[in-house]
């Protein structure tokens, strides 16, 4: 029926699309129109609402020079500019605003795009175009109002058979040409493919969203098809702010706005864990920064071969202390065991200490895949939900790690104390060693409490820890010790993971006992590479003359500390010559005592053990340096990620408790009027909260949580009257 009607369109004057005709907006030919004046009172019009909105309306009065009151076909009055009228619809005079929603479905239920189609076979095979009109009259033999606007929505939602050309001021269409049109269907299939896909798509993210947590999909289904992935990857780097492109800010954008969601990265987060995708508790400062996690297949291949050919570079040259009691104390979570203590009392009253630290440069050398992945890495990540270990995890657990009751191969830093806890003498040297206990601090101080007769190496240990710090104190050390928060998150996955909080007093009797050694073979390794002129990472600090008696009529503890920390700069390195560390009251310092996980103390051991040997040095001072400005930043970025996620877990275990619990909290210092730096002693958290007047610093009160959101990092405290 409708080829017969095209073959029977009556004979009108066309006008013929040539080469001069310019492509132009109706847009700009209406607003044409308007400025001649030959808007109306009563005529039907098309009006752009907003970007994504078209309305019909008629025209009622104008409204200043340009604009025109109308009336839409939702009932509002509103005044509009000339740009924003799209189509006036001809001949439809004295058109009443009650009558446009009738038209409006009447036109709705006449389109039918196959329509365009026949119309523009016929017109391509005579090179003709028409005006919105004539179309209206080869289609559907009338141009009535009615007709010519279905028509003209046609045209506008047509991206296939005809184009927008101007003749005479008035807006004609032509026929593209069969190639055109080939090509613009081919990508209309294409594109309706790729929104069907996409339809498709924004369903199962709606269906996943609705989905029990057992029953959500793993992360591994997203990934499972190529279009799927790239949709969800494009998701997850705008979560994270790392997009690489505009394509995938683009693709974000869309979901979340077929989601109903607003386009911001926290909706793309909330969305990813709602799916599935994202565990609740996502760490996401860590897919932030792009830190290093899992070792990639080589690492751990050249890993297995260092474990399976047990190659112990200095074994000819190990000095036997398998006879020693060997005390390993950490916290109990510990996977990498660096170091471990010895002690004896010499017959002439001097205490004389062992040192004992791992030693991993027995297995891996300078230079080597192992090696410069340690160095890229620079530490181990140690956060709540997990470990991620500077080498990999079997090599360091087995091959580098110190373990209760095995052969241990270790670098020994043996130290005769004079009375006053200055160093008499010392010692370094390659040692093996047999760990005889493991202990938790916890369990270490017990032991020392107890007083037990068979562990008088412990008693002795702690003795010549209360040496040393009398005497770091008065060489000028300051004590910083305050309280530290551990949190161990077992199952991080789960919506509601278990939280265990540790809360540590570095003042405790065997924190104070290995911190004292570890500073003691810190100060010990400076002068043996001063005196051999071997270049190490030597750290100082140069607040060496911090005056303390300002700090004098303040708390001694935590409220002291914080105060004199708050006046401290960033610590300094020299590659070369040892520099005075002021606030452990040393005149040279090195790291060393954690080569497992630092890769700086693993540097200092490549230097020394070198020494030892009799070889030169692997590193000058000038490439030390390099190394450590690498290392460093690394370091400072997985401090920054370890301390973010530390407190998220810290606000998730508060979030947690019952409403109203109190806890005891210290002030710090008052930061304006009543809002005071507080420290909830029970969680090691320092905060801040309104106190009443009265309260001094150094006080104690009690507080209540009122809000605590960790992903939003917010903590809200109040003051709570006293019981």
């Amino acid at each position: 029926m409708v080829m017969n009607e095209l073959a029977s369109i009556r004979k009108r004057g066309r006008v013929r699309a040539t080469s001069k005709l310019e492509l132009v907006s109706t847009g700009e030919i209406l607003e044409d129109k308007l400025k001649k004046g030959t808007l109306q009172k009563g005529l039907l019009l098309e009006f752009k609402k907003d970007s994504e909105r078209l309305l019909l309306a008629v025209a009622l009065k104008p409204d200043g020079k340009k604009n025109w009151m109308v009336s839409d076909q939702n009932g509002i009055t509103t005044s509009i500019k000339p740009q924003q009228v799209t189509f006036i619809v001809p001949g439809a005079e004295n058109f009443e605003p009650t009558e446009i929603s009738d038209f409006v479905q009447k036109a709705h239920d006449n389109l039918d795009p196959a329509l365009l189609e026949f119309a523009w076979n016929e017109l391509l095979e005579k090179n003709k175009s028409v005006t919105v009109q004539e179309l209206a009259e080869m289609i559907f033999g009338s141009a009535e109002p009615l007709e010519t606007y279905c028509v003209h929505l046609l045209l506008s939602r047509d991206e296939v058979y005809f184009t927008v050309l101007e003749s005479r001021g008035l807006s004609v269409y032509g026929p593209r040409t069969a190639n055109q049109v080939d090509e613009l269907l081919r990508r209309k299939l294409a594109k309706d493919a790729a929104e069907k896909e996409f339809e498709e798509l924004v369903q199962f993210l709606r269906s996943a969203k609705q989905m029990p947590p057992q029953e959500k999909p793993p992360r591994s289904s997203w990934k499972a098809e190529e279009k799927t992935w790239h949709k969800i990857e494009s998701l997850e780097a705008f979560a994270i702010d790392s997009c690489k492109n505009d394509d995938q800010k683009k693709t974000a954008g869309m979901i979340l706005k077929a989601m109903g969601l607003a386009k911001t990265s926290s909706a793309a987060v909330n969305l990813l864990i709602d799916i599935g995708y994202f565990p609740g508790h996502v760490n996401l400062d860590l897919l932030k920064l792009n830190l290093p996690t899992d070792h990639r297949d080589e690492i751990l291949s050249a890993a297995e071969s260092l474990l399976s050919a047990s190659t112990d570079f200095d074994e000819a040259d190990r000095t036997d202390l398998t006879h020693l009691k060997v005390y390993a104390i950490d916290v109990d979570e510990a996977d990498e065991l660096d170091d471990a203590l010895s002690a004896t009392r010499l017959q002439d009253g001097r205490i004389k200490i062992w040192i004992h630290i791992a030693d991993p440069t027995s297995l891996v050398q300078p230079g080597s895949i192992i090696d410069k992945d340690a160095r890229r890495r620079g530490t181990s990540i140690f956060l709540p939900t997990a470990t991620y270990p500077m080498f990999p995890e079997r090599l360091a657990m087995e091959g580098m790690s110190l373990k209760q009751g095995k052969l241990c191969n270790a670098v020994t830093v043996s130290v005769v104390l004079h009375s006053d806890g200055s160093v008499a003498e010392y010692l370094v040297e390659n040692s093996i060693i047999k760990p005889t206990y493991m202990l938790t601090y916890e369990s270490a101080t017990e032991l020392l409490h107890l007083n037990l007769e068979e562990e008088i190496e412990l008693k002795i240990l702690s003795e010549a820890a209360a040496l040393r710090l009398r005497w770091r104190r008065e060489q000028g050390a300051i004590d910083t010790a305050t309280l530290e928060t551990r949190i161990k998150v077992t199952n991080p996955d789960h919506p509601e993971p278990s939280i265990k909080l540790y809360v540590e007093n570095q003042a405790d009797a065997a924190m104070r006992l290995v911190s004292e050694m570890m500073i003691l073979c810190g100060e010990v390794m400076a002068t043996f590479g001063s005196h051999n002129n071997i270049p190490l990472p030597y750290r100082g600090q140069p607040q060496s003359n911090i005056d303390t008696s300002a700090f004098a009529h303040l708390p001694e503890g935590p409220v002291r500390s914080a105060a004199i920390v708050r006046t401290m700069r960033g610590a300094e390195m020299d590659f070369r010559n040892p520099i005075r560390h002021g606030v452990l009251g040393l005149p040279g310092y090195v790291q060393f005592t954690s080569p497992i996980r630092r890769y700086m103390d693993l540097a200092a051991h490549y230097q020394v053990k070198a020494f030892l040997s009799g070889d030169s040095p692997p590193f000058s001072a000038g490439e030390l340096e390099g190394i450590a400005s690498s290392v460093n930043m690394t370091n400072r970025v997985v401090r920054r990620l370890t301390n973010s996620s530390l407190r998220y877990w810290i606000l998730e275990y508060l979030r947690r408790q019952p409403k109203g619990k109190r806890y005891r909290a210290l002030v710090l210092r008052f930061i304006k009027d009543r809002t005071a730096a507080i420290l909830l002693m029970e969680i090691g958290l320092q905060a801040s909260s309104w106190v009443s007047i009265g309260v001094q610093i150094g006080d104690e009160v009690d507080v209540q949580v009122e809000e605590a959101h960790p992903r939003d990092d917010v903590l809200s405290l109040m003051e709570v009257e006293a019981v």
